[in-house]
């Protein structure tokens, strides 16, 4: 929650605000008016505006700020933890005061504007402006609205199930085996954690289609409240003189919002190349499986049958399409299991890589107050998130953590969130964020990308680590099926949300335009058909929680922008697939000094610090992948490739 206030971390597995941080990552509404003293934003003055009274006013917004924080981040872990009607009315109460505070407060920082003014308090108040992703509108009932309105969303999605209708005498495909046999047995309701696994197992057509719509069955219930929410959400953006919340969302990367459009469509055009290359290889093999029938020569791929819900991330499949068998395993996961590793042991492990470079240890309040298995007795919001409860380095992590090499990823993923908020929670509050939300998500990935065959034999997660071509490309094709595989989708949830923020998608073409896009950008189609009745968006977290998810497709190209600039401060000479700065001072030292920066730097000053540079380049990432570049167009010969 948190969204009023941008400070949610939201974690896909990996959210944060367009200046504040990443924090608790989803978000928050009310019904009713908060029963605690609003803060009261500076006293505007009648007379010419001063740089005293500018630094007075960023004064008094910080105390203010702090206080809301904490409110707002107590009530949403509780929440978030304990989902009930009672924890949703108490998280909206929180939202909407949060909402209350930074209209008023956003819309006064504008006195100032025009004025010469010390650095540090220019780039506070322009992060002031942009320091919401749920702009609210000024009338009380209709902020109340909104703050319920968001709260609602993530909540129902939190509780979402599918609940099997079992034929007489014979289980639906996904409820085989989740009740007991005998006549007359109902099928138990599945979470969305359960219906994954069937997802990354199960190698059965039917079985996939009737989880997969299961799954999707939750949403059209959001559908008429999130078109409220962006209405609302709009005329808030309206009042801040904005042109609607996605030019907001755009606004907080140091360029104007179409400068930022036109960057993104520039990084996925140097990608898409590979990506397109990648499509086709697995095309290839699933057709193999599932028949020409299915699966035609220029096709999409049916959502449904890349072991993901979302199909953003495909390397739950890799072991249909292993490139070379034989290989020495990257069975990470069945190691976990083997190890019998549970959550807090698993996080321990990213933990170590982060001490390795000098970090330090997380407080023991981070294992006291964190929830890392799914709790049997009460609904909770599964999504991984990383947080800092208000501002005082009160780390944790949410997460019902499941021994898999997907989840240990995650964890890294997470625990970089946790130690970014660690690097800077002593800054003013304006600036303890990422130096946007992109290096937010992309830390503790950069980190995994050290977690190498080499590293995971180490710590007896994986037996042999080949060292020939076979073994190479058999590693770089299962990364690639998660990095290479997920960046259309990261582009495309926001391209979605920007279009129907700003009218060019209607709210009768929502699904259709969700489907337009996907199969633009990723060459996915959906299984079955669907219609306007269903609203397949609503069916990804993020759209749920109103957390953007650009982030998340920066993130992926930063990460390797970094992880190249730190395995060379760590003296690594090889080709950079192979590098690994576990245990390098030097690396955590250049990582930190970027971590402690916060957001009281443009964006391209924070990358500089780390790699030298001053504008995104998926060249590192090319650089990565190249050997698997060359040889999935040899594989490809002879393949009609694109959809």
């Amino acid at each position: 929650m948190l969204v009023a206030l941008g400070l949610g971390v939201g974690c896909s597995g990996a959210a944060s605000p367009t200046t504040a941080p990443p924090r608790p990552g989803e978000e928050a509404p009310a019904t009713s008016r908060p029963a605690a003293a609003r803060p009261e934003a500076a006293p505007q003055q009648a007379a010419a505006p001063s740089p005293a009274e500018a630094q007075a006013f960023i004064a008094t917004v910080d105390r203010e700020l702090r206080k809301l924080r904490l409110q707002s981040a107590r009530a949403s872990w509780v929440n978030q933890t304990y989902l009930t009607d009672d924890t949703d009315a108490l998280a909206a109460s929180a939202e909407e005061a949060s909402m209350e505070y930074l209209s008023r407060t956003m819309k006064a920082a504008t006195r100032f504007d025009g004025l010469a003014l010390p650095t540090e308090v220019a780039r506070q108040l322009a992060l002031l402006k942009i320091s919401t992703f749920l702009p609210a509108p000024s009338d009380p009932a209709e902020r109340a609205e909104l703050a319920a309105l968001s709260v609602d969303m993530t909540s129902l999605y939190g509780k979402g199930k599918y609940c099997p209708k079992a034929k007489p005498g014979r289980a639906t495909p996904a409820a085989r085996g989740a009740a007991p046999a005998g006549a007359g047995a109902e099928p138990k309701c599945l979470a969305l954690d359960e219906l994954s696994n069937r997802l990354k197992t199960s190698r059965d057509w039917d079985e996939l289609l009737d989880v997969w719509a299961g799954w999707h069955a939750i949403a059209p219930p959001l559908r008429p409240k999130f078109e409220r929410y962006v209405a609302l959400g709009n005329k808030g953006a309206a009042e801040l003189g904005l042109a609607d919340v996605g030019a907001l969302w755009r606004a907080g990367y140091d360029m104007s919002p179409e400068a930022f459009e036109a960057e993104t469509e520039r990084l996925w055009g140097k990608l898409k190349p590979l990506y397109d290359e990648l499509h086709c290889y697995v095309r290839a093999k699933l057709r193999a499986i599932y028949g020409k029938d299915r699966i035609g020569e220029k096709a999409p791929i049916p959502a449904h049958l890349l072991g993901n819900m979302w199909a953003q991330e495909w390397s739950n499949v890799y072991a249909l399409m292993e490139p070379y068998k034989g290989q020495p395993s990257l069975d990470v996961t069945r190691k976990i299991k083997a190890k019998k590793l549970d959550g807090k042991q698993m996080v321990a492990l990213g933990e170590r890589f982060f001490t390795s470079l000098g970090f330090d240890p997380l407080p023991a309040t981070f294992w006291e107050r964190s929830l890392l298995t799914k709790p049997v007795d009460r609904e909770v919001v599964c999504h991984a998130s990383a947080w800092d409860v208000g501002d005082r380095d009160d780390l944790r992590l949410k997460m019902c953590i499941e021994p898999s090499e997907e989840d240990l990823i995650t964890i890294h993923h997470e625990l970089g969130h946790v130690y970014y908020n660690h690097q800077y929670y002593r800054l003013p509050i304006l600036f303890q964020a990422g130096a946007n939300d992109g290096f937010h998500e992309g830390i503790g990935d950069t980190l995994a990308l050290s977690v190498t065959p080499g590293y995971l034999r180490s710590l007896g997660l994986l037996d042999r680590v080949s060292e020939d071509e076979k073994g190479l490309i058999n590693f770089l094709f299962k990364k690639a099926l998660d990095k290479i595989a997920f960046l259309p989708f990261g582009k495309l949830i926001d391209q979605w949300r920007w279009d129907v923020f700003s009218g060019r998608t209607k709210p009768g073409d929502y699904n259709a335009a969700w489907w337009a896009l996907r199969l633009k950008y990723q060459g996915i189609a959906p299984p079955v058909q669907r219609s306007e009745a269903d609203f397949d968006p609503g069916a990804k977290f993020h759209v749920a929680a109103g957390i953007s998810y650009m982030r998340y497709f920066l993130a992926h190209i930063y990460q390797f922008q970094f992880h190249r600039a730190l395995c060379k401060a760590a003296g690594h000479t090889g080709p950079l697939h192979t590098c690994s700065i576990y245990g390098s001072a030097a690396a955590g030292e250049k990582l930190r000094a970027m971590l402690s920066l916060g957001a009281s730097r443009p964006w391209q000053e924070a990358m500089q610090v780390v790699t030298g540079e001053t504008a995104a380049d998926p060249g590192a990432m090319l650089e990565y992948f190249e050997p698997l570049r060359r040889w999935l167009k040899e594989q490809n010969k002879g393949e009609v490739c694109g959809w």
